[in-house]
């Protein structure tokens, strides 16, 4: 496959850590790495929050509605679409705003992962956007092919592909719905905590 051009073992224009907390695109195949990665990020920091929510905190149908935000919001992302990125920054920043007073109070420690997936989601967000404004009219800019050989490559390069068409407007409402929902609900029980 590294023959005919469609190799994963691209030779990357920075180190890892550089691409995940503060991206550069400089050819085709970085706008594709950085969308996968984007992808990674999102559906992991909501398979652990899904976690965390249905077995710790004991709310199970709460925990599934924050996995299909992040999961979706990583479909969105990896189709390159800012509102998807922005969406799940949005919410993970409200979320950890809440729960600071808490977290620094009982578990200081869990505060700096918090900031550190921040940093993750606004690097996704901030990829996201160069990648939507990068077109250069070169043999580079090209993206490359989606692979299917992997199960893993199915769920980040086909699935997405497939599934984003479909409910990129329905995304659209439900992220925006579920964070108003949160933020007047968050608000509610600061008004009910103060009252009483």
């Amino acid at each position: 496959m590294q023959t005919l051009g469609i190799s994963d073992s691209t030779p990357r224009s920075e180190s890892r850590l550089k691409s995940l907390f503060w991206p550069s695109i400089q050819s085709g195949s970085d706008v594709d790495y950085l969308a996968v990665q984007g992808f990674w990020v999102c559906t992991i920091v909501g398979a652990v929050s899904f976690l965390f929510l249905a077995i710790f905190a004991r709310h199970p149908i709460t925990a599934l509605l924050v996995f299909l935000l992040f999961h979706l919001g990583g479909v969105g992302v990896r189709e390159h679409d800012a509102f998807a990125a922005a969406g799940v920054l949005v919410y993970y920043v409200g979320d950890f705003l809440v729960s600071m007073i808490f977290l620094v109070l009982n578990s200081p420690g869990i505060a700096v992962v918090r900031v550190i997936v921040i940093a993750l989601l606004f690097s996704n967000l901030r990829a996201t956007w160069i990648a939507g404004n990068w077109k250069p009219d070169s043999e580079e800019a090209a993206l490359p092919p989606r692979l299917g050989d992997t199960l893993a490559d199915k769920f980040a390069d086909r699935w997405p592909a497939w599934l984003w068409p479909k409910i990129k407007i329905p995304y659209y409402i439900y992220s925006a719905g579920f964070i108003f929902l949160s933020m007047v609900g968050t608000a509610h029980a600061l008004i009910m905590r103060a009252l009483r």
